[in-house]
């Protein structure tokens, strides 16, 4: 019988890539090579199968500690992340802001540097104000995962976007993505373009002209404000919620009003090519962004998306835990 050393050692062996994972932080895709991002992905694609075994678990990060250090509320991301260390076999550590000194007046960099002394390996942070991931890299020596920083990234989100359209569509250089909704306070629509069109996809943009931002084509994207246009032809159609916590005045006169714009319903998927992706971060409000029809119907890839992030998240920690070594 192997011991579990050995199957450590075997279960690196059978994910280990030909690319060697350098970095000691994931911060967002917008620093990333497209090298890079593809090694996340191919990893992703290997660890994706440990979840359907009847034991959901390998040795991977055995002995390694990972605290999720959430200051901003999350489900999804913070289950996803919990889980995927459990299925490393990590030690994990829960903070939340509400529970944690900042309520008493703490700095980010002291409690930042009160969890270094445990000793632990990696950070994992979601935090209301953009770049805080990554002033917490300047003064911690484990490593941090960005979960979401303000209206700034959330790198796992958009692998695990691209993960799950070049799992349905076999490739992703060349497909025509559209990102429909509030692209101004989106960090997932960023880092999908950072990635997207660094993997060669073609992106389109759409929403309120208050709700999209005035250079937005800067970064290499196609703006428009009509939602037929950017249905027609898209291979994947990303749905993005309005994020009225993030917005300080209206943007647009009501929810109503918004989904009879801009929100995709049965009649305007037929507008799209039969076999588009219907995509979403979550949470999905229904009625607003699109309607149950197209939620649950046979193009939704949005619980997909969930199975996927799991392995997308499996494999960032075991690259990021490679560094540490």
């Amino acid at each position: 019988m192997r011991g579990e050393g050995g199957e450590a050692v075997m279960e690196e062996k059978r994910i280990k890539t030909e690319i060697n994972w350098t970095r000691k932080d994931l911060l967002g895709l917008k620093d990333l090579s497209r090298e890079e991002i593809e090694l996340i992905i191919k990893t992703a694609e290997s660890l994706k199968e440990v979840s359907t075994r009847s034991i959901k678990k390998v040795p991977t990060l055995r002995g390694r500690t990972v605290v999720n250090f959430f200051v901003e509320p999350s489900t999804r991301t913070r289950a996803s992340f919990e889980l995927a260390e459990k299925r490393l076999s990590a030690d994990s550590l829960n903070f939340s802001g509400s529970s944690s000194s900042l309520v008493k007046g703490e700095t980010l960099k002291d409690t930042a540097k009160n969890i270094e002394a445990l000793q632990v390996d990696l950070i994992v942070i979601r935090h209301s104000s953009s770049g805080a991931p990554h002033r917490l890299a300047e003064y911690v020596k484990p490593g941090i995962v960005n979960a979401g920083d303000g209206i700034n990234e959330h790198p796992t989100q958009a692998l695990l976007d691209m993960f799950t359209m070049k799992e349905k569509k076999g490739k992703i250089e060349g497909l025509k993505v559209s990102f429909i909704g509030d692209i101004l306070h989106s960090r997932v629509a960023r880092s999908n373009i950072w990635g997207l069109t660094k993997l060669g996809a073609k992106v389109t943009v759409c929403g309120p002209k208050t709700l999209i931002p005035y250079d937005i084509e800067s970064l290499g994207v196609h703006r428009t404000y009509n939602v037929e246009e950017a249905v027609k032809d898209a291979d994947a159609i990303n749905l993005l919620r309005i994020q009225l916590e993030r917005q300080n005045e209206p943007f647009f006169p009501s929810l109503g009003e918004y989904a009879k714009g801009y929100g995709i319903n049965a009649q305007m998927l037929k507008r799209a090519k039969k076999d588009v992706l219907i995509m979403h971060p979550g949470p999905v409000n229904r009625g607003v962004e699109l309607t149950s029809e197209v939620a649950d119907g046979p193009n939704s890839v949005i619980l997909e998306q969930v199975t996927n992030g799991l392995a997308v998240r499996m494999a960032v920690l075991y690259l990021l835990s490679l560094v540490r070594k």
